[in-house]
């Protein structure tokens, strides 16, 4: 038996480079020894990636893209396709775990500086999967044609028309009519099942190879492959991808779906955070709800977009709320990497970083009052502050002496 499958590998193998993507990136890939629970999030991100498609590919085989059709298909896969209701809890839990997932992987990079040289480029390919992930959630948005889904897409291809001389024009293209209607629907459906999934996963597999090619940041901020043995020429401070941190990831993915499986069957709502009470309405263009609001994880930049009072200001301050995290490689010009080793001023900035996120998160899953605008535009200052003022408080800041091994 082990003859023959020796032997079918090699058959691959001058056929196909099987084995020397195994070694490349599994077997042979070395990576730091000192990761920590906060390096979970990647392989996770790729778990619900694939969990995403494998249910949305279920979900589109009983979806009918039609205005007059798609809240009843909805309902009929929710109430009569044999488990439906599951598959639909599936993908619709698993778009808010995939932004919690991401967002905490970018935190991470945050943290111990992953954006840093060498790996500008991986920062940046990470930052258009974000955009990829932020417009697949938006148009699949659309698709259970419910209350908050017609009215939240009509107020966001709005924006659209806030920009000059081509706006109202771009905004007709967007829609495919002159009001949300079934073209809109229909473009969206295929745009979320074919388009943006190819560019995501073509993403992501250039997301890895970028990250094999420089190596893993660490939580030390070290480069191993600066310190290798010569006579192996093996990193000193890395072990194996494969066997150690497989092992690893499996704790982390089982950990995962406890986590998952609770909110999936037992609060897949959540309270209205996960799927809106009025997405339980079939969409009604004569009745707009009394608040509008997107789902969470585009609740900070809607509250920036708020904030402002001019519209064309308030659309052009959320286009670099989120512009502004591409540019994060060449902003912080700290000497070291990794918070372990950064200043007072450093930790500082970040938490009030992480406050303001929060609360712009809050305040833009709240109906707007003189009060929370204030607060929403305090906390844009704040945002912004971090980004824009980095180049200077990060050189400022008193960092400590960086080790020449990664610590345990």
């Amino acid at each position: 038996m082990n003859k023959i499958l020796t032997a079918s590998l090699d058959w691959v193998d001058t056929r196909f480079p099987l084995s020397k993507m195994w070694n490349e990136h599994l077997a042979q890939y070395y990576a730091p020894k000192n990761f920590n629970v906060w390096y979970y999030f990647g392989s996770l991100a790729l778990l619900v990636l694939v969990l995403q498609i494998v249910t949305g590919i279920f979900l589109a085989t009983n979806y009918k893209p039609d205005a007059a059709l798609a809240f009843g298909t909805v309902e009929y896969i929710m109430r009569d396709v044999e488990y439906g209701w599951l598959i639909r809890y599936m993908h619709s839990t698993g778009a808010s775990f995939f932004f919690i997932v991401v967002y905490l992987h970018m935190f991470r990079a945050l943290l111990y500086g992953s954006y840093r040289k060498p790996r500008e480029l991986l920062w940046i390919i990470g930052m258009f999967i974000y955009l990829c992930l932020m417009a697949e959630s938006f148009l699949g948005y659309l698709l259970p044609w419910g209350q908050m889904s017609f009215w939240g897409a009509q107020v966001i291809i709005s924006l659209f028309g806030a920009i000059p001389w081509v706006g109202e024009d771009l905004a007709v293209w967007v829609r495919g009519d002159y009001v949300i209607a079934d073209a809109t629907l229909n473009r969206f459906f295929v745009y979320h099942v074919v388009l943006v999934p190819i560019i995501l996963l073509g993403l992501a597999v250039v997301h890895i190879i970028a990250l094999h090619e420089v190596g893993s940041n660490n939580p030390d901020g070290i480069e191993i492959k600066k310190n290798k043995d010569p006579e192996t020429g093996i990193p000193r401070d890395g072990i194996p991808f494969h066997p150690y941190y497989t092992v690893k990831d499996i704790f982390g993915v089982a950990v995962f779906l406890i986590l998952f499986s609770w909110v999936l069957f037992y609060a897949p709502e959540l309270g209205g955070y996960f799927i809106e009470h009025n997405n339980f309405f079939p969409a009604d263009p004569m009745k707009t709800p009394t608040h509008i609001a997107p789902l969470w994880y585009f609740t900070p930049f809607y509250a920036i977009l708020r904030a402002v009072p001019e519209k064309l200001l308030g659309v052009i301050a959320m286009g670099a709320a989120i512009f502004v995290l591409f540019l994060l490689p060449w902003l912080d010009r700290s000497p070291v990497k990794s918070i372990r080793y950064k200043g007072l001023i450093f930790k500082l900035a970040l938490t009030l970083f992480i406050i303001s996120f929060f609360g712009l998160c809050y305040l833009g899953m709240e109906a707007p009052t003189p009060t929370k605008t204030w607060f929403a535009r305090l906390f844009s200052v704040i945002y912004f502050c971090f980004f824009l003022l980095m180049p200077w408080y990060s050189k400022w800041d008193k960092t400590k002496p960086v080790p020449e091994r990664v610590t345990d």
